[in-house]
Order: structure tokens, then sequence, then C-alpha cells
């Protein structure tokens, strides 16, 4: 499977979405870029790739029912 890059942030001076679009900005917490599962193996890793699996036991257990393969973006 193909891992696709991560979306990185970039500041903006004004918003500019439709009105089907959500966004809200992202206060703290650490940014989950990749989260897959992949030959049943899970990894929950940062926009850098650094592995962060074992740190996120409770998001990473859940991903164990995903059809594979998943991918997943999001903050923690």
């Amino acid at each position: 499977m193909q891992i696709p890059d991560p979306m990185l942030a970039a500041p903006v001076n004004e918003w500019a979405l439709d009105a089907h679009t959500v966004a809200e900005p992202k206060w703290d917490g650490f940014r989950a870029i990749l989260a897959h599962r992949e030959d049943g193996t899970v990894l929950v890793r940062s926009r850098r790739g650094t592995d962060m699996t074992r740190f996120f036991p409770e998001i990473a257990a859940p991903l164990e029912r995903l059809p594979a393969p998943a991918v997943l973006d999001g903050v923690m």
C-alpha cells in the first residue's frame, strides 16, 4: 500500500471555506498524520514518520478491526 504524504498546514490571513467544508484550529496535542493497517500491522506515525504506536495503544487497538488497508489522519 502506498502511504500518502502528510497534509501540512499553512498560515492564511482569511478562512476560505465553502458551505460544505468544516474545519477547526488545532490548539494542542499530537498530530497523527498516518494511522494505518497494512498486512495486520497497525502503525500510528507523526508527520515526520516517527512511530508513535506504543504511546497510543487506545488508538491503535480499534484500528485492528478496520478492513485492510486503511489510512486515517487526525489529532490526538
